[in-house]
């Protein structure tokens, strides 16, 4: 199974985005997704942006992640 982690866009160059992934600043590759901007939320799978997703819907899932760590 493959899961996409929602991040927040942090900069934007060219093919490339520096992307907060919980507190952790991260350059990922944005080919396979247009007109981002910061503040932008996109998923992250394989250090590729897959899609830009809203903010709301992109809180809630990492909500749940965090839900599902204090499980384990």
């Amino acid at each position: 199974m493959c899961v996409a982690v929602p991040v927040e866009v942090i900069e934007v160059r060219d093919n490339d985005a520096v992307v907060n992934f919980g507190g952790v600043k991260k350059k990922i590759n944005i080919d396979l997704v247009y007109d981002l901007k910061v503040g932008d939320y996109v998923l992250l799978h394989a250090g590729c942006a897959m899609q830009k997703i809203d903010k709301e819907e992109a809180e809630k899932t990492l909500e749940i992640f965090k839900e599902l760590a204090k499980e384990n």
